[in-house]
């Protein structure tokens, strides 16, 4: 789980590009995700605050509590590393920082922050950087929405994990059901499948790293399926129940995501029937993934199939959204979104079907968008017939 350092060197560069483009004279990352972009650095995030300073001058350094930089120098981070002891400390880290910033005779008139920063961290860096401007800016979003070849293959390589993990899933509640015993809960095959991912990522790798989580699993059935996000419940899975397994995984921190929904026993015609509109609206929306294209048409697109079928009043949510280092990142697949699709991009595909008192409908995948169409990364069967569960 890592990436060569050339592709920090060229990250790196094209951010200093725009650092120029734009007027300033450094960056302060605070982001988990940003930083371990832009230097290789994944860590627990605590009330500890990292400053990673990145200036348009090439100077770069991290600066972290010292209880983390033996596993930074382990990591081999792409900047030099800097610490202070404790936190809130007698001196605080933006006064740190502070220090750092002239030991190295940086210039920092003009500073770009992320809008990720805390009011409390950008008044701390106020009152410790005086007479330095903040402005905001979105350079690292814009880096991030392309990805690398390098974080491509680890893409890839996440997915395969991802519909082993639902795989795994639908194993365990046909074994249940083959059994004649109770079939499990929903909170019981979330957490199989999230043993199971992280488990395999283990197995796998030799120095496992990630910025929010390594595997994760939202499991709903029946009604409970009608709510897109809640969370896995104490609910027992029943026969003639419609299932969503909602799974993600991370290699390196580049996370896909795979949903598919599931049917346990014999689908109804009203199963089959919302189930083949979920299908077709996103096959629609997946294909319409192109170079060229903007977000808000092709969320149109998609979305439309449902609206044409008489089910606008069961849509809860977007098309999708980018997928890199953090599960949710720009481009958002949503009507407010003109970003132009641009080779390199991964993307969720995942419209729903939401249907109080009843059930939910949602297939995603996670697709790279490239010059010769749109690429499903994620693999596991669509179809109804090969998700029904006997």
């Amino acid at each position: 789980m890592r990436l060569p350092g050339d592709f920090y060197r060229r990250v790196q560069a094209r951010a200093r590009d725009h650092l120029v483009e734009e007027g300033l004279d450094g960056l302060i990352v605070t982001s988990p995700g940003d930083v371990a972009y832009l230097i290789g650095f994944f860590y627990a995030v605590t009330e500890r605050p990292v400053y990673l300073w990145f200036g348009a001058d090439g100077s770069c350094f991290a600066l972290m509590p010292e209880l983390d930089a033996e596993y930074a120098q382990a990591q081999g981070v792409h900047a030099a590393i800097r610490t202070y002891f404790e936190f809130p400390g007698v001196r605080s880290p933006e006064a740190h920082l502070a220090d750092e910033l002239r030991r190295e005779g940086a210039v920092h008139g003009r500073v770009g922050v992320s809008g990720s920063l805390t009011l409390a961290a950008a008044s701390a860096l106020e009152e410790a950087l005086t007479g330095t401007r903040f402005e905001r800016t979105g350079v690292l979003g814009r880096l991030r929405q392309r990805k690398e070849p390098e974080e491509i293959a680890f893409h890839r390589e996440a997915a395969a994990v991802c519909d082993e993990m639902l795989a795994a899933g639908r194993r365990l509640i046909e074994e249940a059901l083959h059994a004649g015993g109770p079939l499990p809960t929903e909170g019981e095959v979330a957490r199989h499948v999230i043993g199971f991912g992280s488990d395999r990522l283990y197995e796998q790798y030799s120095h496992v790293v990630y910025t929010t989580k390594l595997a994760g699993g939202l499991v709903y059935a029946g009604p409970n399926a009608a709510r897109p996000h809640g969370l896995p419940s104490r609910r027992r899975l029943q026969v003639g129940d419609t299932l969503i397994l909602s799974l993600g995984a991370a290699v390196a921190s580049r996370f896909v995501e795979s949903e598919r929904t599931f049917v346990i026993g014999e689908p109804t015609a009203r199963q089959r029937g919302y189930f083949e509109v979920a299908r077709r609206a996103q096959e629609v929306g997946t294909a319409a993934m192109t170079v060229g294209r903007r977000c808000a048409s092709v969320n149109e697109e998609c979305l439309a199939v449902i609206r044409d079928a008489g089910l606008g009043p069961y849509i809860r949510h977007r098309q999708g959204h980018g997928i890199g280092i953090a599960q949710h990142e720009a481009p958002w697949v949503e009507a407010g979104d003109p970003t132009v699709l641009e080779s390199g991009m991964i993307l969720s595909s995942e419209p729903g079907i939401y249907v109080p008192g009843h059930a939910g409908y949602r297939i995603s995948d996670s697709v790279l968008v490239t010059d010769d169409g749109p690429e499903r990364l994620t693999r596991y069967p669509r179809s109804l017939e090969e998700n029904t569960i006997t």
